[in-house]
């Protein structure tokens, strides 16, 4: 196995690298969405997500961000409108703002 390969399959920031996967270091950067529909105004399926950026880089309010490996996340949930932009820029359908 590669070290690309193992880069891509690691979850959050390589600070050192080395040649011996055995050596790499990896830490972990979590940032906790919600993640329920009742309590937050975008769902996202993470399962469904191919990491594009899409919705994070065209919704209008900044609602959302970005984790370190690409996904996104509700950042700031009080400033959605409801536009529904992720959902229809979202080439997966892994996300949506409609009002419920």
């Amino acid at each position: 196995m590669s070290t690309n390969e193992v880069e891509k399959r690691r979850e959050g920031t390589i600070f050192k690298k080395s040649d011996d996967n055995a050596k790499m270091e990896v830490e972990i950067n979590e940032i906790k969405t919600e993640g329920d529909y009742k309590k937050s105004p975008v769902y996202i399926y993470h399962d469904w997500c191919v990491k594009c950026g899409i919705c994070v880089k065209f919704c209008p309010t900044g609602v959302l961000g970005r984790k370190p490996d690409g996904s996104p996340y509700v950042k700031h949930p009080e400033k959605c409108i409801h536009c529904e932009t992720c959902d229809r820029l979202c080439p997966n359908f892994a996300i949506t703002g409609a009002k419920r």
